[in-house]
Order: C-alpha cells, then structure tokens, then sequence
C-alpha cells in the first residue's frame, strides 16, 4: 500500500498533485484540495489512535455513505458531488477500480448486487473480492437491490485485498444483514495445495474469440499449476443468473441509470415473487450438489469485453450478458474473487474469477496466491510490475486464531507440515527469532526427531523459523499430544513481536542455525524423511 511521507504537510499536497494529474485524462474520481487537506487534519489529530491505514488513500464508490461527503449515487437530479468514484462510468472503472486501475489509490470500496465487485475488476487488471453477504456492513450503502447487495473491494495486490478484509469485515448491530465469521470457516489459506475446480463445458464468448484465446491460456496454466479441473454442464448456474434481471429482484432497484430493467417491476406480482424465490431455493440446491465435491468454480470474469458503445445501444442485453458469471454468485450467497489472468491479443485485460459457497473468502485468495506467485505482472495500467508474496506479509492476526511458530519437522516441506494442513493452518510468515534462543535436539521416542528452543542471556542466537496461524478450536487438540521434553511458551521474533512456539531442554544444535540444516549433517537425516505412523505425531 501507499506509505506516507515523513513530513505531514506534505502529504496532501503530494496526493492532490498526483489526483489532479489523472483527473486530466480520467473522470472516474473528482477531487478537491480542501477536502484532502481537511482529512489529513482529520486524521492527523488521531494520529496517536489505532489507525492501520494512516496515511493510505482510498476511493468509495457514490452509493456509499462517507463522513463529510454528500452521497448522490450519481443520480442526476443532484449536482455533481466532487471527490467521489461515480457509478456511470462501467468500462472506465465501475464501483472506483478505475482509480485502482491508475494506481492513484491502492484499494476502493465498491457495491456488487449482480457483478458490479468483479467485473471492473476484470476489465482494469486488479483484484475483485465479492464477500459473502453481511461479512461487511452495508449500513450507509444505497443498494441496488438490498437482498443480494454486499461492500466489494478493490485492490492492485493480494496483501492489500486481504489486510482490508480483515480490518473492514465484522458484525454490524445496526444492519439487518450484518453477521460474524463463522468460527469453523476461518483460516483456509494454503490448505490446498492440489486444488480441483470446476468450470464450464461449453462456455459462452458471443463471438469474441480475443476471450477464448486467453481462458483456453488460463486453463492451460491451471494444468501447469497442478490445478485438475473437471468441465461440468453449467444450464442451472446460467438458469439462476437470469433471474437476476428477469425476476422479482428488479422491483428491490430504483436507478435511473437502468430503467428498462426497473420497468419489469410493474409487472410482477407477489405471487410472481413467491414463484421466482421458490424456483431460487431449487436450482441452489441442485447447484449446491453438483459443485459439493470440488474446491471452487473457476470462470472467466466476463464473456466478453463490450466497446464503450455497446452497452449505450442495448444496455440491458449487454449487462446481461456480462453477468452470466457473476449473477448467480449473488442469489446463491457465495463468495468470489476475480483475479488477473493475462491479456488478450488485443491488449486488452483478460481475468478469472474464484467462486464457491459462503465464507470461502480466505480460501480462494489463498488459490490467488497460487496463481499469481509464479511471475511478476503489471500492476492495473500503472506500468510497473509485482511479484505476489506465496503468504501475506505483515500479518494480521486473526481474532480467533493463535499464531505458533515452528522449528522442525512441521516446517513447509517436511513430514509434520502436513500436521498442520489437517488442523487447517496457514503459513504467515518465514521469519527468524529473537537473537536470544539456543536451538536443541529433543528424544521424543518418536521416530521423527523434534526440535525445541530455549531462551538465554548470552550466546544466542537466530533460529529460522515458520509462525502459522491455528484456529483456536484446533489448538487445544494439538498442545494434547506435544511430547516431553517439548512444551509450548511464549517466543520473541526478530521484529519484537510475541508468539507461541516449541520450547524444550535438550541437546543444543544451535551451531546448525536452523533445522533442516542440522538434518542435513545429522546421521539421522532419514528418520526425519520417514513416513507419517500414529507414533509420529504431533
């Protein structure tokens, strides 16, 4: 993310700069010094508070309430509100990624009913969450239709995309929707190293073969990534996306901007209502079983890449056509994520979108980790190029997790790791302790060797090591079948933080520097490769 300045004064300054050299070309966000400079005051002021994002700028699409800004929705019976990302402008950057997409802020917060999260995203080269419905709060949000309606981000990065998850999402009770992340679905991340998605048999592209060309490029990368994937008849999930725009849902909108849609309203009844919902629950139920099996649908974003004038001349068909991946993820309460893929022939961007069922979020920014790690890629239109980190950097910690760092065998490749995927741990972090630990070889009477750390005044040193993050329903399990001489305490990391690891009396191999060093020059190294038994564990 953007950092600030150590002058604070020239903060805003620089940033209006910045705003008001795109704004020449982009009119997706409309700024004003004043208001700037009032903010930075703003915040400023608060300084000393827990602010995580001081100093990061961010856009909020116009249907989103923001202190000290008037919210018009970009309807046009109000003036034009300056400082705002529009709703209008689709191809330049629907819901704000347009302003992603110039890397003139690093995330935004947009609305997505049918799409409106994940679209963008594809059409400006960033990274799209749709969360589940009441993960964020939509309290202050105008919705286009408030039963399917969530708070989408944008973002150019991963680590971005998942640090404002984590901070913005919680229950609300002032909103109906709002709820809390249900414990048993926390920490997926990296979980699954072998996914197996599903996708479309025969995938529609209404004659755009550009989009072809660049899924049929994705799928091979999924092949090259050990992703299996299995093409299955997709006429329920279209089937439920067209009831969207064709169903009762319409009657929940009141835009202008789409009037031709609104105008079904009229002629639906509640009975009509009833039917739609009825007809909802059996197709999600029938899409619920034929995708149970697989660890996510993987699709093109869009089916195609519509001119700015197309959607001029048939509006409806053209935001019809663009949401036969996205509609049905609303009316079934999924999660998804949409992710740059390539480009096409043309130049144009070109992405894919992870979806599954509710509260899947941590699992499929993990699977975009998998996909975006192997090579740098342009950040939106910025010119300037990324390499995703394979685990978050500058981690989080879960509310309802614990970290624990590792120094042996249930380091990333060795024989307990696996310990850890089954009690649904995430990697946070390879890092180093403290320069105060010694290092010792512990017997177990396990045929797997298990180091332990011991903190001392003098002769320290620092041990490589793996800080995971555990779900706190797990960790109780676990610190059940910890051995002696091995216990669990408190460890310092080499940034100063706190976090609970191995710690033991026993032979000291601190001289090695780290485990698999010492496995390396040990006459034992094969014991530490054997097969997982019951005896082995933890």
């Amino acid at each position: 993310m953007t950092k600030s300045t150590d002058s604070p004064d020239q903060n805003p300054l620089l940033l209006d700069q910045r705003i008001s050299s795109i704004y020449l070309s982009e009119h997706a966000v409309t700024p004003l010094t004043q208001q700037i400079i009032a903010q930075w005051e703003q915040i400023c002021a608060r300084r000393s508070n827990n602010l995580p994002l001081f100093g990061v700028p961010f856009a909020v699409k116009d249907n989103i309430n923001v202190a000290g800004f008037c919210t018009t929705a970009a309807c046009p019976a109000f003036a034009a509100e300056r400082g705002v990302a529009t709703t209008d402008s689709t191809v330049v950057g629907s819901s704000g990624s347009g302003v992603v997409r110039q890397g003139l802020v690093p995330i935004a917060l947009g609305t997505d009913t049918a799409g409106s999260g994940r679209v963008p995203a594809g059409f400006n080269n960033v990274v799209g969450l749709k969360p589940t419905r009441g993960a964020l709060s939509t309290s202050g949000v105008l919705p286009a239709c408030r039963s399917p309606n969530c708070v989408s981000i944008f973002a150019l990065t991963l680590d971005d995309e998942e640090t404002v998850l984590r901070l913005v999402e919680g229950p609300d009770e002032q909103e109906a929707y709002s709820m809390a992340r249900p414990e048993q679905h926390t920490n997926e991340i990296g979980t699954i190293q072998h996914p197996v998605p599903v996708n479309c048999d025969s995938p529609e592209w209404y004659g755009q073969s550009e989009h072809a060309e660049a899924y049929e490029a994705a799928m091979i990368k999924a092949q090259r990534l050990g992703w299996t994937s299995e093409a299955i008849d997709f006429s329920p999930l279209f089937a439920l996306a067209s009831l969207l725009y064709e169903g009762p849902w319409v009657a929940g909108r009141a835009s202008t901007v789409v009037r031709d849609i609104i105008l079904q309203a009229e002629r639906i009844s509640a009975a009509d209502a009833f039917q739609s919902e009825y007809r909802r629950q059996e197709l999600a139920s029938q899409i619920g079983c034929l995708v149970a099996k697989f660890d996510a649908i993987l699709v093109p974003t869009t089916p195609t890449f519509p001119t700015i004038q197309e959607p001029k001349i048939e509006p409806v068909l053209a935001n019809s056509r663009l949401g036969i991946y996205t509609n049905f993820v609303n009316l079934m309460d999924w999660s998804a994520l949409a992710i740059p893929a390539d480009f096409r022939a043309d130049g144009l961007s070109f992405g894919i979108t992870l979806i599954g069922g509710d509260w899947k979020e941590q699992r499929f920014l993990g699977l975009g980790r998998q996909w975006l790690v192997d090579a740098p890629r342009l950040l939106g239109a910025t010119k300037k190029t990324y390499r995703e980190d394979s685990v978050l950097t500058g981690a989080v910690v879960d509310p309802i997790s614990m970290q624990l760092a590792v120094v042996g065998a249930h380091l990333s490749g060795l024989p307990l790791n696996k310990n850890w995927v089954v009690r649904e741990a995430r990697l946070v972090a390879a890092t180093t302790t403290a320069p105060c630990y010694r290092l010792f070889a512990t017997q177990t009477g396990s045929s797997i060797p298990k180091p332990g750390l011991k903190r001392v005044g003098d002769g320290g040193a620092s041990i490589e090591v793996e800080v995971w993050e555990l779900p706190l329903r797990k960790v109780g399990g676990f610190l059940a079948i910890v051995p002696p001489p091995l216990g669990i305490g408190s460890i310092e990391l080499q940034d100063g933080r706190w976090v609970q690891g191995f710690i033991c009396d026993a032979k000291d191999i601190t001289r090695f520097g780290g485990w698999r060093n010492y496995v390396q020059s040990s006459r034992g190294s094969d014991s530490v490769s054997a097969p997982l038994t019951p005896d082995s564990l933890p």
